[in-house]
This record gives structure tokens, sequence and C-alpha cells, in this order.
């Protein structure tokens, strides 16, 4: 279908439905243009708490549409493509956690957001990359704590807070995928640049780099440091919202192991939605997110926790 079909009738199907949409920074550039909000997951789902709307478009991935319904649940909440899923939410099966959970019955479990809502449900605290530090910091120091399911980011959190963490094995293909043969060969070319990376990235990666922070961390960085280069690891997609706000910055993305069209690591999930999914999606208000009630009390009560903490 032509965008030029496709932009008017998702904006006339969003004023006549009372919806909302949400997008990711990782979404395609279509998607953040046409989009009401864009930020990262949790930004996001807080943003659907505070409109009106009766339905909310969630242009992301399941779990961060899951997390809207279970902070939203006399909302609406649908997903352009059931399909869009995670690596990292996805290798942390339910069943294989609860049996990972009972070797360690007195730690606390914190898992970051990039999870199920059943995984969420098993928790005692949730947190992003932003706030993780702070939620850990949080725990009494004589409390042995689970981290799941990125071990990346668990990794550095240990070194942050100097706590040591049981550490569930996952990670995100998106933030593995960077060569570091390849960075070393960019940041020769360019001596000037500095290097923000997510923590979901390999420690090699981190070592390398002059920030690390969450998505939103590394737009703020970029946009009040005062280098004139960046050399950005973490997904592609942030780099358009980016660009926009500092259009004087040449932002260049960390190279991907994979010889792709763009030379940078993108996630294949996120762009699984599309402007004709999204206008579809909008149209049959479908695939809509259910989340079972007593599922869903349970997996807000780590993520309250998290909220009142930071």
């Amino acid at each position: 279908m032509d965008k030029s079909f496709l932009i008017p009738e998702i904006i006339r199907l969003k004023q006549e439905k009372n919806a909302v949409i949400l997008a990711h920074y990782y979404q395609n550039e279509e998607i953040q243009e046409i989009a009401d909000f864009i930020g990262d997951s949790l930004e996001l789902s807080k943003k659907a708490q505070n409109t009106n709307a009766d339905i909310i478009v969630f242009a992301g991935v399941h779990f961060m549409a899951e997390t809207a319904k279970i902070l939203n649940p006399d909302k609406k909440v649908i997903l352009p493509d059931l399909n869009a899923g995670c690596s990292l939410a996805d290798g942390c099966d339910p069943k294989d956690f609860k049996i990972f959970k009972e070797k360690y019955p007195d730690h606390v479990v914190v898992t970051y957001i990039n999870c199920s809502a059943e995984i969420k449900a098993m928790s005692d605290l949730v947190c992003t990359s932003s706030n993780a530090k702070k939620i850990i910091n949080s725990i009494p120091s004589d409390k042995e704590i689970i981290f799941a399911p990125d071990k990346n980011l668990g990794n550095y959190l240990q070194k942050q807070t100097q706590r040591e963490l049981v550490l569930w094995d996952g990670s995100c293909v998106v933030h593995e995928a960077f060569s570091m043969e390849k960075l070393i060969e960019i940041y020769n070319k360019n001596p000037t640049a500095k290097i923000a990376a997510h923590p979901e990235s390999e420690s090699h990666i981190l070592k390398a780099a002059h920030y690390i922070g969450s998505t939103s961390g590394i737009i703020n960085f970029i946009k009040t440091d005062p280098a004139a280069v960046y050399i950005v690891a973490t997904e592609a997609g942030i780099l358009h919202e980016l660009s926009k706000a500092v259009p004087d910055k040449t932002l260049i993305p960390a190279p991907s192991t994979e010889d792709n069209s763009c030379a940078c690591s993108e996630c294949a999930f996120m762009k699984v939605n599309t402007l004709e999914k999204l206008y579809w999606c909008l149209k049959n208000e479908s695939p809509e997110i259910i989340v079972n009630e007593s599922l869903r009390m349970e997996a807000l009560k780590p993520i309250q926790r998290m909220l009142e903490l930071s």
C-alpha cells in the first residue's frame, strides 16, 4: 500500500478510535514519524498511563506491549505484528527460570524489563537499563541477588555496584553483534569521536566506550556533550530521532560483525512492524494483547516497586 494512502488513513483512524501510537526508538523511521510518542519501553508505558486514549498501539516488541497492558488494564493494547518478539525475552522460558530460581531460595530476584509477564511475576523487582544500578543499590547488602535475563547488563552492574549477582545466561542478539575490530577501524578514522554504548553490549565494547547508558541516556549524552562525532553502539533506529535533535553532529552506527545493508546492528524483531501492519492493526483493532488478570496483578507488583524506587 502506498504511503500517501496509509499516513492520512492512520491519522484518521487514530482520531476516530481515540487511539495513541507509541513507537520505540528502534522502529522504522516512517513509524517514528507518525507516532504520538517515541521513547524506550518503560517511558512509553508511562506515557500511555497519562493519556486518555481508549486504544494503545504499541509499535515495539511483544514484551513492551505486554508491559503497557499490565500498567493499563482498562485500555485496549494492540501490536502491529505478534511476531515482533525479543531474543532476550524469548531466551528466558518461565519453566526453566522457575527451576533456576528454586536453586537460590533466599535470593532477591531482579529482572530487566525486557522479559515476559510470567518472568516479571516471579520477580521481586523489575529494572530498566537506566535505573538498574539504583534498584540493585536499594537492596540491603546482606541480601543475595539473582539478575535476569541479560548477562551483559548483569556483568556491567556487578562492576558498577560491587555486588555479586547470580546471572541468568541470556543476551540480546543486537547488542552482541558489534564487531570490536570494525569499531577500532572506524575509531582510528575518527580519533576525536566518542563511543556511546548500551550496557546490553559485551564487556569489550563497554571497555572502549566513553559513555555507557540506556537508549534515553545515550540520546541525552549526545545532545549535551560538546564533541562533534559519535559512534553509537545500540540499535541503529536510535539515529533517526537523534539526528534531528543534533543536526550539526556526526553520528556513526557502531559496526556489526555481519555485512548487512546498513553495516550496523539492527533488530529484526523491531523491524517486523511496518506502516501497513500498523494501519491494519488500527483498522481491525488486532492483534490485541491479553494478560490474564491474576498474572497481571503479580507482574504489576515488581514494576510498582521499581516505579516507587525510581
